[in-house]
């Protein structure tokens, strides 16, 4: 269990983007700290920004890349996720481009159904806890903390 990660998440709790064509500065700030020169609209997808800025903060592996799936090939697998563990959904098509990233915090039965909650940016456009079927779970990563 990755306390660390997700206490530094939950401090971004209800982070918004900023609406029309204003930015929110703390979004763009996030892009700068991980080197993402490029970001420079907060209406770009960062669900993967805030998960590479959480675990630059607290020195563990990242992505280094704002794709949401890029999270596949970074940590270990695991089958079993507690806290703090990378959750990788897909969008649109399970086999397509487009994805969903986020730090698992608990799996539930709900209606017969297996729900995955996750804490995430850009969920409603901001950070929060939602969760998603199981079905859309593309893996589960645990990252390494850096030495």
């Amino acid at each position: 269990m990755s306390l660390d990660i997700i206490s530094t998440a939950l401090g971004q709790y209800g982070l918004k983007e900023s609406p029309g064509t204003a930015d929110n500065p703390v979004i763009l700030q996030m892009a700068k700290d991980c080197g993402f020169n490029d970001y420079i609209h907060d209406s770009i997808a960062w669900c993967s920004l805030l998960a590479n800025w959480v675990a630059w903060k607290v020195a563990y592996e990242r992505s280094k890349a704002l794709n949401a799936r890029s999270w596949l090939l970074i940590g270990e697998p695991t089958e079993a996720p507690e806290q703090g563990d990378v959750v990788v959904l897909w969008r649109d098509d399970p086999k397509g481009a487009f994805g969903h990233v986020g730090f698992w915090i608990c799996s539930r039965l709900e209606d017969g159904k297996i729900i995955v909650y996750i804490l995430a940016g850009n969920q409603n456009n901001e950070v929060c806890i939602e969760g998603f079927p199981i079905a859309r779970v593309l893996g589960y990563r645990r990252l390494r903390k850096l030495s």
